[in-house]
């Protein structure tokens, strides 16, 4: 009889404790920034466009420079990138911090200019941040204990984020904006504590006569040749592009649901607690056969939720739409992590998740951009029901173009050690380097 699971393995490991430890409050620390920034940034302006260049001023560095940062990822040592990126984030913090201190000293154009340069730096410590953090997990954690880890780690920024909203805009409330931005300073310090804690790994083996263009070429080959890999990282892409209600909550609960605020605030967090307890479950209940499927009938059950949401006229129902909505997007997120971390050598998991931080960077900003013009032009319910059809379209072209990922196994819940072909050459270059030992 064998023995099941131990939904705790991982949490067994110091160093990944304290990863968890640097994750949360790293997660806290940026979405405390987000809320406290953008509700500064309105009250100084009130011009809702400005928010949007809030936004932009993030995403434009990260997008531009996570090619490069996962080139780096795969050569230097990942825990003294992640002390380079959180360095960054603290100093930003700082910045921040003495500008609201200052503010009163300050031209309102001039207060803007420092914040828009500051969340240009962030964006880049952000862009940095994403391909390391996910190459240097697999080096904290053993195979056989990966899925439980990803299962931590994602419950960890599900909750992170939820908290770190709420802590955000309750401090900027009761206390003001300095104490948001001193309260986002000591996190990010603590993040730092947490990651210098954490044991020091070697790089793995790689050419070193390689220059950086022949890596990222390499690294882009290896995508876009793995059928598995792309056919998940785009399906998630057209996925968030098209099934992005969420970013018309407030429209939902202003004049159909006529809930108010209150109940925005609400419809926010039913995502998030769909996707905690669905994380919680598969740390508990690893998936093992018929990942594949499953990932794509819970993308499929995602478009539907969609649909239920954009018909409904119920609070309650659109709360629990949006409660099933994020566990079915936590399954396709865990198994689509799971899948890349096990398809991807050691030596090139940093540039293979830059790749993908750029498609899920973009389809998040242009989802919100797609929802905001589909309901301009088509009206708020009808975009949301399209937006679901065409999730739905995005899921059965997948399951016909895409058999590899459509009969995808996690073989035991271990994963594939190297399920990459022996031998195969992209770009003039073995995939099949091995790794220095841990």
């Amino acid at each position: 009889m064998s023995q099941s699971p131990d939904p705790y393995a991982a949490l067994k490991i110091p160093d990944y404790r304290r990863f968890l430890a640097m994750r949360l409050t790293t997660t806290l620390t940026v979405q405390i920034m987000a809320v406290s920034v953008g509700y500064y940034v309105y009250e100084l302006t009130n011009d809702p466009l400005m928010l949007g260049f809030i936004g932009l001023a993030e995403a434009l560095p990260a997008i531009g420079i996570s090619l490069w940062a996962g080139h780096l990822a795969d050569k230097y040592n990942r825990r003294n990138l992640l002390v380079g990126c959180i360095s960054v984030l603290l100093v930003c913090s700082l910045a921040l911090t003495a500008v609201a201190l200052g503010q009163a000293q300050l031209k309102t154009t001039t207060l803007l200019a420092c914040i828009y340069g500051i969340m240009f730096f962030t964006g880049i410590a952000r862009g940095f941040f994403s391909p390391t953090n996910f190459a240097f997990l697999p080096q904290i954690v053993d195979r056989d204990r990966l899925q439980n880890a990803i299962s931590w780690n994602s419950s960890t920024w599900e909750v992170a984020s939820i908290t770190g909203l709420g802590i955000g805009g309750l401090i900027y409330g009761y206390w003001g904006v300095a104490a948001a931005f001193g309260t986002m300073t000591g996190l990010c310090a603590l993040a730092l504590i947490f990651v210098l804690l954490i044991s020091s790994r070697p790089v793995p083996a790689f050419d070193r006569t390689e220059t950086a263009l022949t890596r990222i070429r390499a690294g882009l080959s290896f995508v876009f040749s793995k059928q598995l890999i792309i056919a998940t990282i785009a399906m998630d892409l057209f996925a968030v592009f098209f099934g992005g209600a969420v970013a018309l909550i407030p429209v939902f609960a202003k004049d159909i649901l006529q809930v108010g605020p209150q109940g925005a605030g609400l419809l926010r967090a039913a995502m998030a607690v769909g996707a905690i307890s669905m994380a919680i479950f598969i740390a508990h209940k690893p998936l093992g056969k018929g990942a594949g499927k499953i990932m794509l009938i819970c993308v499929a059950g995602f478009g539907l939720c969609n649909i239920g949401f954009g018909l409904s006229t119920n609070f309650y129902l659109s709360f629990g739409v949006l409660v099933l909505a994020g566990m079915f997007d936590e399954v396709s997120v865990f198994i689509r992590s799971a899948l890349v971390h096990f398809q991807t050598p050691e030596n090139m998991k940093g540039r293979v998740s830059s790749v993908s931080t750029i498609f899920i960077t973009s389809s998040n900003e242009l989802g919100a951009f797609e929802s905001g013009v589909a309901a301009r032009l088509m009206g708020t319910v009808p975009s949301v029901v399209f937006g679901g059809l065409m999730t739905l379209g995005v899921v059965a072209f997948t399951w016909w173009k895409a058999p590899k990922l459509r009969d995808y196994d996690f073989k035991g819940a271990k994963g594939s050690a190297a399920d990459f072909e022996e031998g195969e050459v992209l770009d003039g270059h073995l995939t099949k380097e091995k790794t220095l030992p841990e």
